[in-house]
């Protein structure tokens, strides 16, 4: 059993690692907000050690339960909500910068970054300028930091997830609900933009694998990046959903043009990850039709959540 001090444990990402970590019996600390919404994770509470961050101070975790063998840092802030650059900056790059050197003052081995596809020197995305910068100093910060060798930072840098349960905000929650509510019409870019979609559960298995066989040896900087390894357009996503929900929604590919600066690709290299012996199990259509189960699970219910 390892104890992980996990971030961002009631957002997407977050709250799909502290279920499988409490599921193979790891001991799960989490730092979250006060105001955080609990209802991603209501059914683990029982077997997490929650912590509010309410000061710089971010030591209460390691005092309370001894050696902390990794961080699994997932928290982040896209500015959606109206956050101010200050506030985007403060969850982006501050406060993990604090618990970075806090870890180490405490002989934590690893610290596990998750990074943006976004975070990369050939992408400028304006409408998400303020996220990347924030999260591109955070990781200078790091490979600074690392050359101190006192702790090993992992990056993580994630292409194109989703599943079950996602945010609001994300265009594929966007399409899956438009779809199955059946509206009347969807207005989209030509969809040539290029993505690398990758079900959540296979990031989730990827975090696994890392903390198992990462984080030792001689390199205080390692560099992953996790993704399917295949290159499918915004188009092919859209309509493969549209197809296997039966929806009636008109696609009006060409009914909005392409952002400013706009990615027209982006494919996981996954050398250094499948010399782990990790490998995406999850096909684009395989997962697709779990979010559709997962979706007429909760019409039948009536559940609903805010999500964060």
């Amino acid at each position: 059993m390892k104890t992980i001090l996990l971030t961002g444990a009631t957002g997407f990402l977050g709250s799909n690692l502290a279920h499988r970590l409490v599921e193979i019996g790891h001991r799960v600390l989490v730092l979250k907000r006060p105001s955080s919404n609990l209802a991603r994770i209501a059914d683990i509470l029982p077997y997490l050690s929650l912590y509010d961050i309410k000061s710089p101070d971010l030591s209460a975790p390691f005092r309370d339960h001894g050696k902390v063998d990794a961080i699994f840092h997932t928290a982040t802030c896209y500015g959606h909500n109206g956050e101010t650059s200050t506030e985007i900056l403060d969850t982006n790059t501050a406060f993990p910068l604090r618990l970075l050197e806090t870890a180490a003052l405490f002989d934590t081995r690893a610290f596990f970054n998750s990074d943006t596809f976004f975070n990369t020197d050939d992408i400028n995305c304006n409408y998400l300028s303020r996220y990347v910068l924030s999260k591109n100093n955070f990781l200078k910060w790091a490979k600074l930091f690392s050359e101190d060798h006192k702790i090993r930072f992992v990056n993580i840098r994630i292409e194109h997830m989703f599943g079950p349960g996602d945010a609001e905000s994300k265009f594929t929650t966007q399409i899956v609900k438009s779809c199955l509510a059946n509206v009347p019409e969807i207005k989209l870019t030509l969809g040539e933009q290029k993505r690398d979609f990758i079900f959540v559960s296979d990031v989730v298995d990827a975090y696994e694998v890392l903390l198992e066989k990462t984080g030792n040896g001689e390199d205080f900087f390692q560099h992953y990046d996790l993704g399917s390894g295949k290159s499918v357009s915004i188009r092919e996503f859209v309509e493969t959903f549209h197809k296997l929900s039966k929806s009636t929604t008109y696609l009006n590919f060409g009914g909005l043009p392409y952002r400013n600066n706009e990615i027209m690709s982006s494919v996981a290299n996954l050398e250094k990850m499948i010399s782990l012996g990790w490998r995406c199990r999850t096909s684009l259509s395989e997962g697709l039709e779990k979010i559709i189960c997962y979706e007429k699970g909760l019409q039948r219910r009536g559940d609903s959540w805010t999500s964060q």
